[in-house]
């Protein structure tokens, strides 16, 4: 069982590092909201990071947001940095929970885990690149399980509403759920939308090294899982969808790695039938298909080369036409915005046996939420810290390097969700 109470020498429930980061600041804003939501009906808390003139900023500018002046005084600031382990270790013993907000992660993401790995505490990160995700469980999850600590990865827009989608809709499912494939489509409002620009760098980076992932996918030594039911049907690279009534295109981040990482957890751990899972994304209309081939063959050309990353990671609005910007949405562009993933699902009813002719029913369900990386993402977040607080003996038996799902399956991750916008519903 997770280890989750405070100390004289362990004071904080939760430390956000890297609070002030462009999505570390609405972290901020998150916790401050939910204090009551901890243990007993407190959360005692911290921000960290490498400058306190710029965390002393986040907390002023989260008292003005929330229109509470008691920020400014009663958060503790922590000055620690990636690049000097004595600092993260003093950070990660004052802490049952670090929430890691600092990337990309394939750079400054390790030396946090292994902190806290080394001094006892869980780590949630909201990390969107599979090869970090993947490597950190190869090289941690024996010392975390040895540890009894939860290292938990994906708790942002990628990857809780996809993982948990799927758990979600086989609950929901009256038999065996065999496979679902899932739907994205985002909306902006009047005022547009816009990333900033570092998921755009953990994507460069990630492309660029994708050789690697395959590499390391190869020393875990995993057998394929086994397909249950029908086949599922892989898409065409572009195709229009008539879930979403728009085209479509494979969904390029971490919700399919994360979810079949999942699915073996649960398959080795629980001996539940595997889902198989195709994800996709909605990209819209003719002139969006055209916008996206040309910005999409400018970043394949370009990401295989240094001075082409380099270009990319400098002019990210040109070369995304907009849609990753260096400043990031405004808080009016992220008011007017908003995600939706539909989940169709199909499988066998209860007696009907799954290696006995196709699949003989469907289901349809839905999550969706508020703008996903910078309102949904604190949300996910913060609550995947509250479950772990509020239900220690609900997690896996021991600690370890897990996905949402695998984390998560056992408690009311889905119902705290509920109750804070992200809404999952059956259709």
């Amino acid at each position: 069982m997770a280890k989750v109470d405070t100390s004289s020498s362990r004071p904080y429930h939760i430390i956000i590092f890297g609070a002030s980061g462009f999505t570390g600041q609405f972290v901020v804003e998150e916790v401050a909201r939910i204090v009551s939501e901890g243990p007993n009906g407190t959360l005692k808390w911290a921000v960290a990071g490498r400058s306190r003139q710029k965390l002393d900023k986040v907390l002023e500018q989260a008292a003005g947001a929330l229109g509470k002046p008691e920020l400014r005084t009663a958060v503790e600031v922590i000055v620690a940095d990636v690049g000097e382990p004595d600092s993260l270790a003093a950070m990660c013993k004052q802490a049952v929970i670090v929430l890691n907000c600092v990337g990309p992660y394939r750079f400054w993401g390790e030396p946090v885990v292994k902190a806290c790995v080394e001094n006892s505490a869980h780590c949630i990160d909201i990390c969107g690149e599979p090869q970090f995700l993947e490597s950190m469980q190869l090289n941690y999850n024996s010392q975390a399980a040895d540890k009894g600590v939860y290292i938990v990865g994906a708790c942002g827009f990628d990857s809780i509403p996809a993982d948990m989608g799927v758990l979600y809709t086989r609950e929901q499912f009256k038999g065996t759920l065999t496979a679902v494939e899932s739907f994205l489509t985002a909306s902006t409002g009047p005022e547009g939308g816009s990333i900033n620009d570092g998921t755009w760098k953990s994507a460069i980076y990630g492309f660029a090294d994708s050789g690697e992932l395959r590499s390391l996918r190869k020393k875990f030594g995993h057998k394929p899982l086994p397909v249950v039911g029908s086949k599922i049907k892989r898409r065409s690279a572009l195709f229009y969808s008539n879930e979403v009534q728009q085209y479509a295109v494979p969904f390029m981040g971490a919700d399919p790695s994360v979810v079949k990482r999942s699915q073996r957890f649960l398959l080795e751990e629980h001996q539940e039938t595997p889902v198989q899972y195709g994800a996709y994304a909605g990209v819209g209309g003719v002139a969006n298909i055209v916008k996206m081939l040309f910005a999409g063959m400018m970043f394949w050309f370009l990401v295989k080369f240094d001075f082409g990353r380099n270009l990319l990671i400098k002019f990210p609005e040109f070369f995304s036409f907009g849609f990753f910007s260096k400043d990031g949405p405004t808080r009016k562009q992220m008011e007017g915005s908003s995600f939706q993933f539909a989940f169709y699902g199909e499988g066998y009813t209860d007696g009907q046996d799954p290696s006995q002719g196709r699949p003989n029913a469907k289901i349809r369900t839905l999550v969706q939420g508020p703008e996903a990386g910078y309102v949904a993402t604190p949300i996910a977040m913060v609550q995947a810290a509250i479950t772990i607080l509020n239900e220690p003996t609900a997690l896996p038996k021991k600690g370890g390097v897990y996905t949402p799902g695998a984390a998560f399956a056992r408690t009311t991750l889905v119902e705290r969700l509920n109750k804070h916008g992200i809404q999952f519903s059956v259709i």
